[in-house]
């Protein structure tokens, strides 16, 4: 009876094991996932999962073997993240060596609009037309006649 016992509880075992085993498919489908998240350092615009260079595959390969040991998703971005640094991320966190990547841009834009505000503030008002005095008038018929028998 304990024999038996002893089989049944090694049978349920090994199918557990089995059962938390990921498929290729799985695997395939987290590779791609973490791939999406993971630079190509040769390509530097590109996942290593859109990288046709050969860097790019061999990270594929150790993105691959990584989750085949067991690891997370979150464990394998750290991994590559820890051999190939911060850069390796296409969504790079935010750290004080960082600041300037994620808030510079906001800030420009900040600097930009009160430029333009600024600008508007010290436009010159329209300067109205204003009619001619009498004298002024004279002066003016006066000037445009000579100009006129100049020429």
């Amino acid at each position: 009876m304990k024999t038996f016992f002893a089989l049944i509880t090694a049978l349920f075992l090994s199918l557990s094991a089995l059962a938390q085993t990921p498929s290729e498919a799985d695997i395939e489908d987290r590779a791609r996932e973490v791939g999406r998240s993971i630079r190509c350092v040769v390509c530097q615009n590109q996942s290593i999962d859109e990288s046709d260079a050969s860097l790019a595959q061999d990270m594929r390969k150790l993105v691959r073997a990584r989750i085949r040991a067991g690891d997370s998703n979150a464990e394998v971005i750290s991994f590559m993240q820890n051999r190939y640094g911060d850069f390796v991320l296409l969504k790079p966190p935010v750290q004080t060596n960082t600041y300037l990547l994620w808030f510079a841009p906001a800030g420009l834009l900040v600097f930009i609009l009160l430029w333009y505000v600024v600008r508007v503030q010290r436009r010159p008002a329209k300067i109205e037309a204003q009619t001619l005095s009498a004298d002024e008038m004279k002066q003016f018929e006066k000037i445009a006649a000579d100009q006129e028998g100049d020429t």
